[in-house]
């Protein structure tokens, strides 16, 4: 589902997105970019993929379009079976804080050799 947004210097629409399930709606959250002119638009492609259980949010550009920042937020976390047992996480990092999930995680995406953003 839609939970966060972007808007690139060239008027792309960026969505973060949480909710989503592999079992469930055969999409993992992530970052989807949109394009919003020309014969492509309205046309979105998965652009980064968070780990299973997790949700990205609060993407942000710098003003070149050659930085991305993003946050991942509880990645792996333990999520409860019928009958209240925990299932394990999906993530290694998963249990650092006693609480069966990874502490948020921010990023930085970069092209390697720099460029925009595609």
């Amino acid at each position: 589902m839609p939970d966060n947004c972007a808007v690139d210097s060239r008027g792309r629409l960026w969505v973060s997105t949480d909710g989503n399930n592999i079992k469930a709606t055969g999409r993992a959250d992530g970052l989807w970019a949109l394009q919003t002119e020309g014969a492509g638009r309205a046309t979105s492609k998965h652009f980064f993929r968070v780990p299973n259980g997790a949700e990205l949010c609060g993407p942000f550009f710098t003003a070149d379009d050659e930085t991305l920042f993003v946050a991942v937020q509880h990645p792996g976390e333990k999520r409860r079976r019928p009958g209240g047992r925990l299932r394990k996480p999906d993530h290694p990092l998963a249990g650092l804080q006693g609480r069966g999930a990874a502490p948020p995680v921010r990023g930085v995406i970069t092209i390697q050799g720099g460029g925009k953003i595609a």
